[in-house]
């Protein structure tokens, strides 16, 4: 899905250039990028992250319903689009380690704003910024119960994925995170002992888990992303 968009702006992008509306350098000195980062993208050689695509969109006054199949951009419509909102996807666990979603991959889109997503400060421990920012999951029964009274089973978890570090977002409040263990992802407090990470329960009596990293690999490779939101229906 985030290829086809990017693909979609890459062709408005190059019909403006072509209409002599701007440059290529003008759009790196307005955008805030590398003359290089601009022409790689125009070239198909390296895609853009979210937040470049807005910075993109901010200077071409594009919104996402823009960018948008004419099919898909009309049921966007009848659906309330609204330029003050991001549409975040929420996506099964087996898939949180990609980079981004296919359309037929997401269960369904959430809407978020866009003023309260970009307060959200990232922290990568290793590059990232070609993935998918932000992704939602909802909390299985292993969340609710390790995690009792902090999540519940069905809560819906604002995952921000540019968060891999194991740096407390927040002074004395430990971080809670999303971790790949073995073919399933647990939502745990972490540390990092001895090379391995330990995966802490809220509910002490839930099982202290732990994650070995493989030959090659470090933490930030099992990390998925911090939960940076917590909705629960009541």
């Amino acid at each position: 899905m985030i290829s086809d968009l990017q693909n979609r702006l890459r062709d408005l992008l190059r019909e403006r250039i072509d209409a002599a509306e701007l440059t290529g350098t003008e759009l790196a000195k307005r955008a805030g990028f590398r003359q290089a980062h601009v022409s790689n993208f125009l070239n198909g050689r390296r895609g853009l992250s979210i937040e470049a695509m807005d910075r993109v969109m901010e200077v071409l006054r594009l919104e996402a319903l823009d960018l948008m199949p004419e099919a898909r951009r009309g049921m966007a419509a009848a659906h309330g689009g609204d330029a003050a909102f991001d549409a975040i996807p929420v996506v099964a666990s087996g898939l949180l380690m990609q980079s981004e979603f296919a359309f037929g991959e997401v269960a369904e889109f959430l809407r978020f704003k866009k003023s309260f997503l970009r307060r959200i400060r990232p922290e990568m421990a290793s590059q990232r910024g070609h993935w998918q920012r932000f992704v939602l999951l909802k909390a299985d029964k292993d969340a609710g119960a390790a995690m009792r009274p902090r999540l519940a089973p069905g809560a819906m978890l604002l995952i921000d994925r540019h968060y891999n570090s194991l740096r407390n977002y927040r002074q004395r409040e430990r971080n809670l995170y999303v971790v790949k263990s073995r073919e399933m992802c647990k939502v745990r407090y972490v540390e990092l002992q001895d090379g391995q990470l330990m995966l802490r329960p809220e509910n002490l009596a839930a099982a202290l888990g732990t994650v070995q990293p493989s030959r090659g690999e470090t933490f930030a490779d099992y990390i998925v992303g911090r939960v940076a939101h917590i909705s629960i229906e009541t």
